[in-house]
């Protein structure tokens, strides 16, 4: 509100000397400050109260624009809301809108703000002083990792199903370090890490939960244990995973984002995408500061999908959910948290109840064939197998074997399930089979 400077004899009062008698000021609010000591003090008043020593009386305020005065004018700016409070405030927001056609655009925008938010704070957070993180050799043809509550029974799955002898408490934080244990299956030979068990806030730093988590970042397959008396406990470990840069049991999308320096965002697609059009791709670039790219996109996506693309940061494993403790709890209210928790597995570790089904359950998650190398002239070596990824070729079969033979390769025969007859003469493209026998030809 402001007083402007004016004449006693120009408001009508006799004289006309001409005389101020009202001087002109502002009554700040908020961040405003008041330049002199004088004008504070004038300030601190209430407003009838400055102008009752005036020969000009202020015609009645309203009782709200009283109030307004009255309060405390030169009261101290609010406090700073940090990153995290403004995160915190736009996931509930997030929380409470169900994604459909109409809401997918505002959607986007918050999940990009989130976004750049979470990317301040790791980049803060970077600076601060260093911890010593878990160090593991990796080892055998896949590595596995146990992730779960702690207390929640991972030791003692992996002292069940391998060679490994870690410590077993009926206490929380048992385990303090990563324990290996080796797991061999069907000839293939599995590296298990048992690593300390995550709590709620283990991304940003929780009980040195970041450096379990990167643990994870390095392995073919998570193991997620949920224990029966604590169904709830996957909700947050899930968020946890996924807050760490990681996507269980999802396909990186068939999408490319080329940025550019001009001509803005241009966007193909070869397929249709209900959940995301390009009005909401195009905001999301903006709120993520790409200004000029050009965008193809292959298969179906959503706004979560493109914002991890762009990120470029998301590593995609698969993963196990498994139901311990089994033996708790009745077959009913089991086969109720079994649904609940969308569990894969039912087990008792300490019981040692359906340990197998585990281990065949991690040798068809990793998608694992073996392949029986054969000598030009001889049998074939049945006794060891070569453990391969599905749909594996005999380029990559090579890459595995020795990294000079793709270089000298001249041809395969191939005895087996891939070929269309015994002995098929094949080159590097051929995708190879479970239980295939391929004799490899070099120059």
């Amino acid at each position: 509100m402001i007083l402007t400077v004016v004449p006693f004899h120009s408001l009508g009062g006799n004289g006309g000397t001409g005389r101020i008698v009202v001087a002109e000021f502002v009554i700040y609010t908020g961040a405003d400050r008041v330049k002199t000591s004088k004008q504070k003090n004038l300030l601190s008043k209430p407003l009838n109260t400055l102008f009752s020593s005036c020969s000009i009386m202020p015609k009645k305020l309203s009782k709200k624009a009283q109030n307004a005065v009255n309060n405390k004018i030169t009261s101290a700016p609010k406090k700073k809301t940090s990153n995290w409070d403004r995160i915190q405030e736009l996931e509930k927001e997030l929380s409470a809108i169900k994604y459909n056609k109409s809401t997918q655009h505002h959607y986007g925008l918050v999940r990009a703000k989130i976004s750049e938010l979470k990317k301040k704070e790791e980049a803060r957070s970077a600076k601060g002083p260093k911890t010593t993180g878990y160090s593991v050799k990796k080892s055998g043809d896949a590595t596995v990792i146990l992730v779960g509550f702690p207390s929640s029974g991972k030791s003692s799955l992996l002292n069940a199903i391998t060679n490994a002898n870690s410590p077993v408490g009926a206490y929380e934080f048992t385990t303090l370090d990563v324990i290996p244990g080796l797991l061999e299956y069907k000839d293939a030979k599995i590296q298990i890490l048992d690593v300390p068990g995550i709590v709620q806030g283990a991304a940003s730093g929780r009980g040195r939960g970041r450096e379990v988590l990167s643990v994870l970042q390095n392995a073919d397959l998570a193991l997620i244990l949920v224990d029966t008396l604590r169904p709830n406990a996957l909700n947050v470990i899930k968020k946890e995973i996924q807050d760490s840069h990681l996507r269980l049991n999802k396909i990186r999308p068939d999408v490319k984002v080329t940025k550019k320096s001009k001509n803005g965002i241009r966007i193909g697609k070869t397929v249709h995408c209900p959940k995301l059009a390009d009005e909401t791709i195009i905001a999301i670039c903006k709120q993520m500061r790409v200004n000029n790219a050009e965008i193809l996109i292959r298969t179906p996506i959503d706004a979560d999908d493109f914002i991890d693309i762009v990120e470029k940061n998301k590593i995609y494993i698969p993963g196990i959910t498994i139901l311990n403790k089994m033996d708790l709890v009745d077959e009913n209210r089991l086969s109720e948290i079994a649904d609940e928790v969308d569990a894969d597995l039912c087990i008792s570790a300490q019981d040692k109840i359906n340990l197998e089904a585990i281990k065949e359950a991690i040798f068809d998650k990793l998608d694992f064939i073996r392949i029986y190398c054969k000598e030009s002239g001889k049998k074939a070596d049945m006794g060891i197998p070569l453990i391969m990824k599905r749909n594996s070729t005999i380029h990559n079969m090579c890459d595995k074997l020795h990294r000079d033979f793709s270089k000298r390769f001249r041809f395969a025969r191939v005895w087996g399930k891939s070929a269309k007859f015994p002995g098929q003469r094949l080159m590097l493209h051929h995708t190879i089979k479970d239980k295939d026998v391929v004799e490899i030809h070099l120059r």
